[in-house]
């Protein structure tokens, strides 16, 4: 027995009536359903235990359930956490233990379930626990913050990746040519045009298939009754121009280098120009954010430590709300970015470090600043000497820190930028005072 909200596909969209029946058909997410992973054999085998699916839009969540529900031999409940409540729930359970006391298994698919309340997902807990149901939860939310942990821990996560442009590509041209999409019509689309309506998705297959039906609805029809798709047509139907842009080729590395660079070079305006090419073309925006990151420690550093926390909250504010309102933050984090004032020192002492670091890879650390928790260190002498900074006046020693090899090594140079020219006068007269007490 089954009940699904799948079944009736007459006047759906192209994205619904292309949603795959089969394995064999599903597009993407290899890593959990090529031959042998554990996620294809737990359908294959109608051998399905309570997980959950987490993932970005329009990935395959649902439609792995869809696949389920027509292999599985348990009854299967299909259950909205955006217009289902307590009362909701505990029908559906009566019904579930019902089920387990004839003998046959319950599983209810939960779609967005993280928008359920605590109250709400605490209701499934019991059921879950004796195995009254299988519970099958669909997330875009991480679960770890968004699903109980109690209920957390009974199921297995699978985490669904964007699709790529190649699987975006197949699903495109499979919807030209399926009688369930426009196979009974002759379309003329180029694949040029089927790429950029993939990289406009951005990853979601129902976005694209969306795409492509508006399109294709949208264009004109010839005398020969073929409708040709352009790109013109493409571009008044998602509201903005095309732009060059490969999130996995070089251009890619050239703008987000164009980025980069004019943030370096103090030019808000070049900055914030190449920031829009990059979002209005489908760039994730915490990919952007994570760049920003980067560079408010590798190109300002200390002569503004405040531009990371900037950089942190502006990646935050993106996770949190996402695309097109996100540009905002991240247009504030690069003007910040472009106007702070500049220092690579905190590059150029990491990569001073690490060259020591890999030439001295068995320098042993000090004993004076090694632990001693046991009897045999301490007899050993780890720590013996060790000097307590705070029991000084100054809150200073003379202690050796580094290996002997690399005594008077220096890797942080202050610059005479922003607040780092503080931080250098402090530095020199932190190494004044140890020269002057070295023989205490």
């Amino acid at each position: 027995m089954q009940r699904t909200l799948f079944d009736n596909m007459n006047n759906q969209p192209l994205a619904s009536r292309l949603r795959p029946d089969s394995l064999e058909e599903f597009c993407g997410q290899t890593h959990l359903l090529s031959e042998g992973k554990i996620l294809r054999r737990l359908i294959e085998n109608d051998n399905i235990s309570s997980m959950i699916f987490w993932g970005p839009p329009g990935v395959g969540k649902t439609t792995l359930a869809n696949i389920i529900a027509k292999k599985t031999n348990s009854s299967f409940i299909n259950f909205s956490a955006v217009t289902s409540g307590i009362k909701e729930i505990k029908t559906v359970m009566q019904e579930a233990e019902g089920n387990r006391n004839l003998g046959y298994k319950t599983i209810v698919f939960v779609d967005e379930i993280h928008r359920f309340n605590k109250a709400q997902q605490d209701a499934f807990l019991p059921f879950v626990e004796k195995g009254s149901i299988i519970l099958i939860g669909a997330t875009t939310e991480n679960p770890s913050f968004e699903v109980n942990s109690a209920l957390l821990s009974r199921c297995k996560v699978f985490v669904l990746q964007p699709l790529d442009e190649n699987d975006i590509l197949k699903l495109l041209k499979r919807a030209i040519t399926d009688e369930r999409g426009f196979g009974g019509q002759k379309i003329n689309i180029d694949d040029e045009t089927l790429l950029m309506i993939a990289r406009f998705a951005n990853g979601d297959a129902r976005c694209a298939l969306s795409t492509l039906e508006m399109v294709i609805l949208n264009s004109s029809v010839n005398e020969r009754e073929e409708t040709d798709v352009t790109k013109e047509v493409l571009e008044q139907c998602i509201s903005k121009k095309s732009l060059i842009y490969d999130k996995n080729g070089e251009e890619h590395y050239n703008i987000i280098s164009a980025l980069h660079k004019s943030m370096r070079n103090s030019d808000p305006d070049a900055a914030v120009y190449w920031l829009a090419r990059m979002l209005e073309a489908g760039e994730d925006p915490l990919y952007v954010a994570r760049r920003v990151t980067r560079f408010a420690s590798e190109d300002i550093g200390l002569a503004d430590p405040h531009a990371l926390s900037v950089a942190v909250a502006a990646y935050q504010a993106c996770h949190f709300i996402g695309m097109p309102e996100c540009t905002v933050h991240l247009t504030e984090a690069v003007i910040y970015m472009s106007m702070a004032p500049k220092s690579n020192a905190m590059d150029v002492a990491y990569m001073l470090a690490k060259t020591d670091a890999i030439k001295q890879i068995a320098e042993p650390v000090p004993l004076v600043i090694r632990n001693a928790p046991t009897k045999l260190m301490k007899e050993l002498n780890y720590g013996k000497g060790y000097q307590y900074a705070h029991d000084s006046e100054e809150k200073l020693t003379n202690m050796q820190c580094l290996p002997d090899s690399l005594v008077g090594r220096e890797y942080y140079k202050p610059t005479e930028q922003g607040l780092e020219v503080k931080y250098k006068a402090k530095l020199k007269q932190i190494k004044d005072w140890k020269e002057a007490h070295k023989n205490d």
